[in-house]
């Protein structure tokens, strides 16, 4: 697949300094990768256990874990 067919967006929390993750959303899944080491594996997760995963930080960043 070409990386215009499934291009990478990194998190805007990174400030600009390669210390982060990067995304790719696709269909029925999404695709997480170290934004340092970019042509190494990835993460792919279901959109369903996506959005749970989300869910889940959300709720422990806003409990202040």
């Amino acid at each position: 697949m070409k990386n215009s067919e499934n291009p990478w967006k990194k998190s805007t929390y990174s400030g600009g300094t390669n210390q982060c993750v990067e995304i790719s959303r696709l269909r029925s899944t999404t695709s997480v990768r170290d934004s340092k080491r970019p042509r190494l594996l990835h993460l792919t997760f279901p959109q369903r256990e996506w959005a749970s995963l989300l869910s889940a930080l959300r709720r422990d960043t806003d409990l202040g874990a």
